[in-house]
């Protein structure tokens, strides 16, 4: 048996080389996209921070960066999730003298840190950091020139500021910190030896601890080792003298070798565990998109050859020996495009991705095991998928008897699905649908995943009823397309009318790109519109004051002073943890918050506030809530909300206003003084000025000239918008998930419609026999080309409509909105992708047919 099999497989492929080609293309590119995903997951696991400011150092000793939340599920023994905090959470200053008495120890040195801005080298001064000079040793940095500094009243630059600057040993320069701007002597240039992160200034230890503005804290603790002493002896060291904990209740470690660069860049661990799951959840899209393709190019070549496998059953082959025949062909050709696929496209691909993902504090490794592990991953999951499509494509045939068989080749194409597969398409429709509705009654990620899941099932339930779908859209298109394309829309309409299999088949793909490329660009543009519009309608000023940097607290007062201003509030930036359960599971929400001033705020800014009032969001115990957020916490005026800071320090806040506009302006609104304390420095942002009467900017700008290079323009929604429009890492999970998967999904449209052409050469043929001319054939493809582009635009529209509907009412209150151009993009490339399957000369029944009469 495994002789006759595997000679009719040999055979069989020789003879269908053109509609394997379709199959071997689809299936070299879901290997590669999936091997690429494989490499960047992997890439993403393995990175870690890279060590720049503490490379000198042998150890460093800093607090834990996570805060955790333990919660029982429903039914289930508790669970504990972390999340990763934005701002520094500090040590205090007794480890220094802990860690200096440690055996093995040879330096301690307290690191602190302070923003700065240095005037000159351009309109708005050149942002630096100040640290001490006792510090500049865990780089290291060198003198290159002068000295250390030895008052409060000198510093040493390094090569960046003294380059932008133009100074030197003995030279002056401005530098603001905390409050106006005032001249230091420089001593000294200093040289870090390599490529250095931001500009760095070096004051006095002293000096430093007084602007830094918390002498009982340091940031870390830098560890120089005495000669001779082993890593693991070190450790062990420090964690003797160390206590368990820092402040409430964050660990305190012991960082060394690559894990010293989690003290450098404080969020690079949190944006991974960020950039994980979404990246996972595109991976699984992927991979549902790659079966989805592969099953149905390969399900349309087993079915283009039913009346052949159907005379081979009439003649006496075993259902097992046309089974394994038709396993065989299948897995050879998806086997050697896995391979590849996998192992010529995976590689680039995933080093395109990872690029896009890569930033300076958080750079991508790609060991030499990792393209060789994720290419084998991508071959192997692609090629284990095709062989059991293939067997049940064919069973319908292979299961009928011998006598049956010859009646069955001569069949006409059945006009629907079976039973099964019917009642499948119609469960997950009517999951989809029931999934939206969920949607609608949550909000947040409760309402994302719900929406995505309820895409996810009608993607599949219009694959599985397509071919009800093409006998609804014959019926609904067949008659304009009779009247108005003559002969040709004739035999448009009837080839349509007499195949829905094929039909659904050729739609599926179209629905799969349209639907997942409006979801995926109109969920963030709903979100980015909504957002811009709550934005622009709290605004209230014209006006704002920015400097490098920031702006300390004493610039609001001195901008209030200003004649002709009416109303001025700073905006200090942040954010807040959430401990929350959602469908019993325990949540961390990471959220940014704006700090405000509650003096005159209605004046710059109008959250719109429902309940309570803005004035009262004073002292260190209050906070204003959005409506929303409130009602999922069930809480009012005059509640409490227990938050962590962005440091991790535990606050409970008395609620003395809801407000409506939390989608532009945040969910939280916190007193400037509850933050002040909780961030690397008290700095605004952002100054909002609303003139009383015409314009203040000159007035404005003469007041904060003393605050240095400090820019007053006309204010834009942008400035009190709680989060950018876009960011990097969102900008690149777009070009990823669209571009990458949109292409392969336009991919899939050109390849199932190719291996559909070349199985119509028969049915071509025929037409040109019979005295259907050339135009005729040609203009009959095109109109049943524009037929399939037409009904797989308008369904896969409505696939993505009703899970962006949900979305958009339980998030943003409105309509899902798409750019129009961007939508004409799509449409145009599905109907170029569509045309090149159904019209590229050598498939769309061969040059030969169209060129004369057989």
């Amino acid at each position: 048996m495994r002789r006759a099999s595997a000679f009719l497989a040999r055979r069989s492929l020789r003879a269908h080389r053109r509609a394997w080609t379709a199959v071997f293309v689809a299936t070299a590119a879901a290997a590669a996209l999936i091997g690429a995903f494989a490499l960047v997951l992997g890439s993403l696991l393995l990175a870690r921070p890279p060590v720049e400011r503490y490379a000198g150092a042998d150890a460093v000793v800093a607090a834990d960066q996570r805060v955790t939340y333990t919660a029982k599920p429903w039914g289930s023994e508790p669970r504990t999730v972390s999340t990763y905090l934005s701002e520094r959470v500090r040590l205090d200053r007794s480890v220094v003298e802990r860690v200096a008495a440690a055996d093995g120890v040879a330096k301690a040195i307290a690191d602190d840190s302070v923003p700065l801005a240095v005037a000159g080298g351009g309109t708005g001064g050149i942002p630096a950091v100040g640290r001490s000079w006792a510090s500049a040793a865990l780089t290291p940095y060198r003198l290159t020139a002068g000295r250390a500094p030895r008052t409060g009243s000198e510093v040493v630059v390094d090569r960046a500021v003294a380059a932008a600057t133009g100074s030197g040993p003995g030279s002056r320069v401005t530098l603001r910190a905390d409050g106006a701007s005032r001249p230091y002597t420089v001593s000294g240039v200093a040289d870090p030896g390599r490529r250095g992160g931001s500009p760095a200034v070096f004051l006095t230890e002293r000096r430093l601890t007084g602007l830094a503005g918390h002498p009982g804290t340091v940031d870390a603790v830098g560890v120089v080792a005495e000669k001779g002493v082993p890593v693991a002896a070190l450790r062990a060291s420090l964690a003797r003298v160390l206590p368990d904990r820092a402040r409430d209740d964050r660990g305190i470690l012991v960082l060394t070798g690559p894990e010293r660069g989690r003290a450098e860049h404080l969020d690079a661990l949190g944006a991974r565990a960020a950039l994980l799951p979404l990246l996972a959840s595109v991976a699984g899209t992927v991979l549902m998109v790659a079966l989805l393709v592969i099953a149905t190019t390969i399900a349309q070549a087993v079915h283009q050859r039913s009346g052949e496998l159907a005379l081979l059953r009439a003649v006496g082959a075993t259902p097992r020996q046309l089974r394994s025949a038709v396993g065989r062909e299948a897995g050879r050709v998806a086997g050697a495009a896995a391979l590849l696929g996998g192992a010529v496209g995976a590689l680039p691909l995933g080093l395109v991705m990872r690029s896009l993902l890569t930033t300076d504090t958080l750079p991508l490794p790609v060991p030499v095991w990792l393209p060789v592990a994720a290419a084998a991953t991508g071959a192997a999951l692609i090629a284990l998928a095709a062989r059991p499509v293939a067997l049940l494509a064919a069973g319908s045939v292979t299961r009928a008897r011998p006598a049956d068989a010859l009646g069955a080749a001569r069949a006409p194409e059945p006009g629907e699905p079976g039973r099964f597969r019917t009642i499948a398409g119609a469960v997950l429709a009517v999951a989809g649908v029931g999934s939206a509705g969920a949607a609608t009654a949550q909000g947040g990620q409760a309402a994302a995943v719900a929406a995505s899941g309820a895409a996810t099932s009608l993607i599949i339930a219009v694959a599985l009823l397509g071919p009800w779908i093409a006998r609804g859209a014959t019926r609904v298109l067949g008659a304009p397309l009779r009247r108005t394309g003559g002969a040709s829309g004739f035999l448009a309409a009837r080839s349509a009318a007499a195949h829905h299999r094929r039909l659904g088949a050729a739609i599926t793909p179209v629905v799969l790109v349209v639907a997942f490329v409006c979801v995926q660009l109109a969920a963030g543009s709903t979100l980015e519109r909504a957002a811009g519009r709550e934005a622009a309608a709290a605004l209230r000023a014209d006006l704002v004051a920015t400097g490098p940097g920031g702006l300390p607290a004493d610039a609001v007062r001195t901008v209030r002073g200003v004649p002709g201003v009416a109303a001025a509030t700073g905006v200090l930036r942040s954010t807040v943890v959430l401990a929350r359960r959602e469908l019993g599971e325990p949540v961390l929400d990471r959220l940014p918050v704006l700090g405000v001033t509650a003096d005159r705020l209605s004046g710059a800014l109008d959250p719109g506030v429902t309940a309570g009032d803005l004035a009262e969001l004073r002292g260190r115990g209050t906070v204003a809530v959005g409506e929303d957020r409130a009602a999922d916490l069930d809480i009012g005026i005059g509640d409490t909300v227990e938050l962590r800071l962005g440091d991790g320090t535990p606050v409970r806040l008395r609620v003395v206003a809801l407000y409506e506009r939390a989608l532009g302006l945040g969910e939280f609104m916190l007193p400037r003084e509850v933050l002040a304390g909780h961030v690397p420095a008290p700095y605004d942002q952002q100054v909002l000025i609303r003139s009383a009467d015409g314009d203040a900017a000159s007035a404005v700008r003469r007041a904060l000239a003393p605050y240095g290079e400090v820019r007053v323009r006309a204010a834009t929604a942008d400035d009190v918008r709680i989060a950018p429009p876009t960011s990097d890492g969102d900008d690149a999970l777009v070009v990823i998930g669209v571009g990458v998967i949109g292409g392969f999904a336009l991919l899939s449209v050109v390849s199932t419609l190719s291996l559909i052409s070349v199985g119509r050469r028969p049915e071509l043929r025929l037409l040109r026999v019979i005295g259907a001319g050339r135009r005729q054939v040609r203009r009959m493809l095109v109109l049943e080309t524009g037929l399939v582009a037409v009904v797989g635009l308008a369904v896969g529209t409505l696939v993505a409509a009703v899970p962006l509907m949900a979305f958009a009412v339980s998030t943003t209150g409105s309509v899902p909105y798409l750019p129009p151009a961007h939508y004409g993009v799509l449409a145009l490339a599905v109907t170029v992708a569509a045309g090149l399957g159904a019209m590229w000369p050598g498939t769309a029944g061969g040059r030969s047919i169209l060129r004369r009469r057989e």
